[in-house]
């Protein structure tokens, strides 16, 4: 079920405060279409080949805002990357690379963006070359600095398969594929020595904080030299009790879909009530702006007949998401609202106590006014600043 939207739906603010991630609405065709395109890449990668491996490119561009130049080349491309559970997979993604004449190792940060949707018609890749992808706003300050990047889709958007969206694992090895990716892409010109960044910011903070936590045994020969992530989601099941009941109450059935997605053993169907059926499938189906209106200021129990996350095997499953058990290899920026409406402060604060209670080199920035929203765009200067000074080897400022 597709709700119905006008082509090329903005986010609205409710929206915004909803998810972070703002997204433009594109024709089901286009999801369709790219679908299709994939299922022939797919069976190619899971076949040979390793993690991070290209399995297909083409030429695609890079707009902010619609048809906004920005002296960069695009393309999409098709990698292989890894499932939660180890099983090999492919996603899908952007490769951005500034065409300013630079010579020697440019910097290549890998983006993680915030939530999207679950609709392959919301994955970075299809927007990002019409100038409706609105987190591409903060992607061109990075290009702006001479510095390449890659943006994954994650796991099922925009590939085949339902988006698991929230499933930690499997969106660290898909920001972590992504830049062996784009280091691997001919065409981007990337050497495979050169100097990485991890970044992202709400579900794009927990998947850049699983990045950076699997680098050191997962990806161990990229050059990571910092990883800039907020808002972090770190505990599903703290997150999704603060969100019951309100206006961000549609994100914990579009988590409990993609834990589903991943784990199908768990049966959210069989939890769901008639009214939550249809609402979740329509989930499946659309953008975060959609998504998050139609599932506010609902409680789970108003769409189960029984709390799946009372259950064993959710609460293990959940927890597999749960940040703070690895120290990241490679210095740590660490950011959130003390006001995030959201992501309580306190889960934020909690991740950043574990990391440093294990020995990681972690800067936390408390951000004393303003909300979730806000954090990303507010704080973007900061966080690019402090990747060019690991890119240019100054010493940290952990505050542990």
């Amino acid at each position: 079920m597709r709700f119905r939207n006008p082509p090329r739906l903005r986010s609205t603010a409710l929206a915004a405060v909803a998810a972070m991630a703002m997204t433009a609405w594109i024709p089901a065709a286009a999801s369709a279409s790219a679908a299709s395109g994939t299922a022939a890449a797919t069976a190619g990668a899971l076949q040979d080949g390793a993690p991070g491996d290209v399995v297909s490119s083409a030429p695609s561009a890079f707009h902010p805002l619609p048809g906004q130049p920005t002296g960069t080349k695009a393309w999409k491309i098709h990698y292989r990357s890894t499932t939660a559970d180890g099983a090999p997979n492919t996603v899908s993604g952007t490769v951005i690379v500034p065409q300013d004449g630079r010579t020697g190792p440019r910097p290549l940060i890998t983006y993680a963006v915030g939530t999207v949707g679950m609709g392959d018609s919301c994955a970075p890749s299809n927007n990002i070359p019409h100038g409706t992808a609105m987190e591409a706003n903060l992607i061109q300050q990075l290009t702006l600095r001479g510095w390449a990047v890659v943006v994954t889709d994650y796991e099922g958007l925009g590939t085949p398969g339902v988006h698991t969206y929230t499933v930690g694992p499997s969106a660290g090895h898909a920001v972590l594929d992504a830049a062996r990716a784009a280091q691997r892409l001919p065409q981007a010109g990337l050497s495979a020595t050169g100097p990485v960044a991890i970044m992202g910011y709400s579900q794009g903070g927990q998947a850049s904080s699983w990045a950076a936590e699997l680098q050191g045994s997962y990806a161990p020969e990229l050059q990571v030299k910092g990883t800039a992530t907020g808002g972090v989601p770190a505990d599903l099941l703290k997150v999704a009790d603060f969100n019951n009941g309100s206006y961000g109450s549609g994100l914990i059935f579009m988590a409990a879909a993609g834990q589903d997605a991943a784990f199908p053993e768990l049966k959210l169907d069989s939890y769901l009530n008639p009214a939550g059926k249809v609402l979740v499938g329509a989930m499946k189906e659309n953008c975060v702006a959609i998504d998050a209106i139609a599932g506010s200021f609902k409680r789970i129990s108003d769409l189960t007949t029984r709390n799946p996350l009372a259950q064993p095997d959710w609460q293990a499953r959940l927890n597999q998401s749960r940040l703070g058990r690895t120290a990241p290899a490679a210095p740590v920026y660490q950011y959130h609202a003390l006001a995030d409406e959201l992501i309580p402060y306190a889960v934020g604060s909690r991740l950043r106590s574990e990391w440093c209670a294990r020995g990681a080199n972690v800067e936390f920035d408390t951000i004393w006014l303003g909300e979730h929203v806000s954090g990303v765009i507010t704080q973007s200067p900061a966080v690019a600043n402090w990747l060019a000074d690991r890119f240019a080897g100054r010493p940290t400022r952990a505050n542990c």
